[in-house]
């Protein structure tokens, strides 16, 4: 499917007509996962530490870790351990695009397949490339998945913004719930556009949020955002009923990450 996908785009690139006439949208920027070894460096960064992020997480982020973060068989794998070389038990991983990709509107879709057991929670995630409107979370946060392995099969799509967010109960947000979401790879995207963001899981549309219009404070969303993917441990949310300590490691697998300028048709 991967070798099918390049054809098509060299085609495209060497036919701009038929690339006008036959699709709406363009491919901006992607990582297939088809070199082995770490991520690519220049499409990803890492993000390092045992802070809790804001959560109370008790992982420890690892940079050029093959255990927790490598590009194998055409995937990419973020494997969670429980790690005793680590102050607080486990290690993981979480990369980013920052400075390296960042986009304002789109499409952008990632091919996954979760992780599964009490206390893991992975996520495909945005953020604001600047601090516009004084942090989080007045500058916007886009979830286009998150998935707590305590409640298994339920996928969630949220924004955050000053208005809405977890910490008020006021965060908007959809829910899908869909069988063998840990044994499968499903495609989680969002459309995003001026006046709203669209949420899907498999081309269904389970969620819209749109711009009211009100400024900022409602919607942040008119700046350019970055990619993150990271497979987190406990937490407040993915810890809410603790952490199982005989299902690690854990992988959260990605088959391939593609920003679009447009939905595709």
């Amino acid at each position: 499917m991967k070798l099918l996908f390049f054809i098509f785009c060299l085609f495209i690139s060497y036919f701009p007509a038929f690339s006008q006439t036959s699709s709406k949208s363009k491919l901006v920027w992607s990582d297939e996962f088809d070199s082995d070894g770490l991520p690519s460096p220049e499409k990803w960064s890492y993000e390092v530490g045992d802070h809790g992020w804001g959560n109370n997480e008790r992982q420890f982020y690892t940079q050029k870790e093959a255990q927790n973060a490598r590009v194998t068989g055409g995937m990419l794998v973020l494997e969670a351990h429980q790690d005793l070389k680590f102050p607080k038990g486990y290690s993981s991983a979480r990369l980013v695009t920052k400075e390296k990709g960042a986009w304002e509107y789109g499409y952008v879709e990632v091919r996954a397949k979760l992780p599964r057991g009490r206390g893991t929670w992975p996520a495909i995630w945005m953020l604001p490339l600047e601090n516009r409107h004084g942090g989080w979370p007045m500058n916007g946060e886009i979830d286009i998945m998150e998935y707590v392995g305590y409640d298994p099969g339920r996928v969630h799509g949220t924004v955050h913004t000053e208005a809405f967010n977890h910490l008020k109960g006021t965060q908007k947000g959809g829910q899908e719930v869909m069988p063998a979401l840990e044994d499968e790879f499903h495609t989680y995207a969002i459309d995003w556009k001026q006046d709203r963001i669209d949420f899907f899981i498999d081309g269904k549309k389970y969620f819209t949020f749109s711009n009211s219009g009100k400024g900022s404070s409602e919607w942040p969303f008119n700046q350019p955002f970055y990619l993150l993917l990271n497979l987190a441990v406990g937490g407040n949310w993915g810890g809410k009923e603790g952490i199982d300590e005989s299902i690690w490691p854990q992988q959260f697998l990605v088959d391939y990450v593609r920003v679009y300028d447009g939905k595709p048709e």
